[in-house]
Parts: structure tokens; C-alpha cells; sequence
């Protein structure tokens, strides 16, 4: 097992580990201080309750699970989860998922200090199909429990959505509950409800979850694995909430060589995590969205993925800063390819290669419900963005009063008859738009300038 062996590296900030070695390194005299003149760490020893600086251990707890021949043997989420949680008690280390279809009857939670490794495609997680019912009775807000009309079909430990319609506001509720007791038609709640679910609202419970998730967490890895959200089987799950992967104020999470797919949702989704890394994914033919940072995510990396025969490719969510994307292949996502909006601003799109879209290669969405919501100086270079939309699609569309963008050394192509296609189109409120060295062939116009 000492592949799967797990160092310092992996758990703390790459950061913290280059000043350790740079410090350790150094002269004595030489040695430098923290910004606020306290002398560095020199040779750190395993502290209770430091997590800033540790030895660099040569080994961690390896956990296999699969089918047979294994630590754990089972085939769905009791198994998995079971692994993860054994190795979070112990500080950390690797599940390893051997070849095999595991089938989940609840998202798989994630802590930290973890590192989740497949065996490759033949690691298989999927999901049973979803079912929806009503609910037979009010739940208040303080409720840890709800009855349903038909209870056929769901079982104690089952992950759930809760959905409703708010009896103020009148927008929707969304709560992701598992069932942890029984009696008939009623079921005890892991957690309070925290909203109304009154039947005038229309109360229903759902059979869906994420496949892989986690709140709260730092320092995972996901690899190797195939995420399966069994799409034909399964009612929509909105990317907020779910998605094969769907993460929640995480820190630090690293997901490669994982295929994301057929999911009635997004295939990777994650709000307000902070340093996320997407690398050699494929994520594809999920209902929604291929990759989703959302919600005030700062400085995700994606990196050298595919991203096929989503309804949207790349969608940047509201206020995701500093992020980069670079290398990635993204092709026949049936609106865009890359999306990006609400206060999306200072980041890099590059080296993508952007196909056979929809409706708009890159689209800059318009947002005018604030002072300044509009995606605001981002960087599109030397990307490939070829046949983008219907007879009158466009290759960028930039959308609003969206300002300081730097568009340069893209080659932006149409092979198909120019119709009324458009290569850049710019709005008439559009601010500063540098565009410099794109080449642009095949269009019936080039740039269209509203201003």
C-alpha cells in the first residue's frame, strides 16, 4: 500500500509546506519570520491542536473497500461511508474504492482529511431512482419529522429532498434531510426542518441526493472513481443543492480523473469553497451544468477537463473571483459553452477549446439588479472557439454593462455557412472592451459593436 500513502502535503496549504522547507533549509541567521516579526517553525513536532504545522508523515491509514477481498465489503453507501468516517476518527487517510457498482441510497459525506480514490472507470458509484410523494401532514418550522402519504419505496437511512412552496414569501424550499426513524408513514429527521412545510404549499419528498458531498470540510481528494447519476431514473436536482459531486463552504478540495456523468443536475457543483482544483475530469451528458463554481468561490482552478453534452459546459455562478481555466475541451453543451455573470470578475479563461455549442460559445450574462453585478475584468485568451450556435449564433456574446475584459489571441471560427452568425458581439452599454490579435473567419460579421 505505500502508493496510496498520504504526506503532510496533502493535508495542509501547499503554501505552509514550502515555507517549512524553505525555513529548515536556511541558516540559522538567515532564517526568516512571519509577517508580524514571530520567529518560523524549526523541525515541527505533532502538536494538540496545532493544524498549521506537522512532521511530514511517511504513512496514513489506508481503508479498502470493495465487493469482496476487501477491508469493508458491501456495494453502497452504508459501506462507503463506513470507510470515510474510520479514517476521519483516526485524523485522516485513503479509502481506497475497489472495482465495482456501488449503489447509494444517500449522498456519501465526505470529512476532512481525506483522500477518495477509485480504481479507475471500474469504480462505479451510482444512485437508486429517485421517487417523489406527498406529504400527508403540516411540519413547522421546529419540526424533526414529517409523515408521508405513501411510505412504500423509502427506508430508514434514505437521503432525501424536501420541497415546498414558502407559505410567505411564496418562493421554494429546499431541504436535504436523511430518514433515521420509522413508524408507518412517518419518519424522524436528522435534523430540525428549519421552514414551514405546510400542505398549502404543496409538500413533497424526493428520493435525491448527491452523489459525493460535504459542508464544512478541507483538504480532500477525489480521484479515479466514475460518478454515475443514473439521469433516465431520476428527477431534476437543482446544482445548488446537488449534482455528482456537490460541495458546500469547503476549503481545498482537489477532484481528478473522475468522470461525472448522466446526472439530472449539474455534474460537478461547489458554493463558497475557496482554492478548489477540477483536473482531467470528464463530465458529461449531465442535464445541467458540467462544472459549476458558484456562489463566492475564490480562485478555483479548472483545468484540462472535457466537458461534453451538458446543457451548459463551464458556468461561472455568482461572485467567483480569481479563478483560471485553462486547457479544457468543451464541446456540444447544448445552450454554452462558457458562462459567466454576477459579479464573476479578475479571471482567466485560456487554452480552452470551446465547440459546437448550442447557442454562444462565451456568453457574458447581463445582470442589472445592482449597482454593479456584471462580470467585470476577465481575461479571454488563446482559446479555440469554433461553430457556435444556431443560424444566428455567436462565438462571444458580451452581454449588460459588463467592463474591463481583455479579449486577445483567440482564433474564433465558423466552418458552417455564415448565415447570421457573429464572431464577437459586443452590447450597447458595454464598457471597455480591449480586443487585440483574435482571428476570425467564416462569420457573416466579425464584430458587432452596439455602442
Amino acid at each position: 500500500m505505500a502508493g496510496l500513502r498520504i504526506r503532510r502535503r496533502q493535508f495542509l496549504s501547499a503554501g505552509s509546506a514550502a515555507a517549512a522547507a524553505t525555513w529548515l533549509g536556511a541558516p540559522r541567521h538567515a532564517r526568516s519570520a512571519d509577517a508580524d516579526g514571530r520567529p518560523r517553525a524549526v523541525a515541527p513536532r505533532a502538536t494538540d491542536g496545532d493544524d498549521r504545522y506537522e512532521p511530514d508523515w511517511d504513512e496514513r491509514l489506508t481503508i479498502t473497500v470493495g465487493h469482496q477481498d476487501a477491508d469493508l465489503v458491501g456495494r453502497d453507501d452504508k459501506v462507503l461511508q463506513a470507510a470515510v468516517d474510520y479514517v476521519a476518527r483516526l485524523g485522516g487517510g485513503t479509502v481506497k474504492v475497489l472495482p465495482g457498482t456501488y449503489t447509494l441510497r444517500n449522498a456519501v459525506h465526505l470529512p476532512s482529511n481525506l483522500r477518495l480514490v477509485g480504481s479507475g472507470p471500474e469504480s462505479v458509484i451510482t444512485k437508486i431512482a429517485s421517487q417523489s410523494v406527498a406529504l400527508a401532514a403540516d411540519s413547522d418550522w421546529y419540526d424533526q419529522e414529517i409523515t408521508l402519504a405513501k411510505a412504500r419505496g423509502f427506508r430508514v437511512g434514505d437521503g432525501v429532498v424536501l420541497r415546498a412552496k414558502n407559505p410567505s414569501h411564496g418562493g421554494q424550499e429546499v431541504i436535504k434531510r436523511t430518514l433515521v426513524a420509522r413508524a408507518g408513514n412517518r419518519f424522524k429527521l436528522n435534523d430540525g426542518l428549519r421552514s414551514n412545510l405546510w400542505l398549502s404549499g404543496a409538500p413533497t419528498c424526493d428520493s435525491l441526493f448527491p452523489l459525493l458531498t460535504s459542508e464544512r470540510t478541507a483538504n480532500v481528494w477525489i480521484e479515479d472513481l466514475a460518478l454515475d447519476g443514473n439521469k433516465e431514473n431520476n428527477t431534476n436536482f437543482n446544482g445548488n443543492y446537488g449534482g455528482c459531486i456537490f460541495l458546500q463552504d469547503c476549503n481545498r478540495y482537489t477532484i481528478r480523473n473522475v468522470e461525472a456523468r448522466n446526472y439530472n443536475g449539474d455534474g460537478i457543483s461547489f458554493q463558497i469553497c475557496h482554492d478548489v482544483r477540477v483536473e482531467n475530469c470528464h463530465s458529461h451528458d449531465n442535464a445541467d451544468l458540467g462544472v459549476h463554481p458558484g456562489s463566492g468561490s475564490q480562485r478555483p482552478l479548472i483545468r484540462n477537463n472535457r466537458l461534453e453534452r451538458n446543457n451548459l459546459g463551464l458556468f461561472w455562478c455568482w461572485g467567483v473571483k480569481y479563478g483560471l481555466a485553462v486547457g479544457n475541451k468543451i464541446d456540444a453543451n447544448r445552450s454554452y459553452g462558457i458562462s459567466i455573470g454576477h459579479n464573476d470578475t479578475d479571471n482567466v479563461m485560456r487554452e480552452n477549446e470551446i465547440t459546437n455549442s448550442g447557442k454562444v460559445g462565451i456568453l457574458f450574462r447581463d445582470d442589472p439588479r445592482g449597482q454593479d453585478f456584471w462580470a467585470n475584468r476577465n481575461t479571454i485568451e488563446e482559446n479555440s472557439i469554433v461553430d457556435s450556435g444556431a443560424a444566428d449564433g455567436v462565438a462571444i456574446d458580451i452581454r449588460g454593462k459588463t467592463r474591463d475584459l481583455t479579449i486577445r489571441n483567440n482564433r474564433i471560427r465558423e466552418t458552417r455557412a455564415p448565415m447570421q452568425r457573429v464572431g464577437i458581439r459586443i452590447g450597447e452599454q458595454v464598457g471597455r472592451v480591449a480586443l487585440a490579435e483574435n482571428t476570425l473567419r467564416g462569420f457573416a460579421r466579425d464584430i458587432v459593436d452596439q455602442r
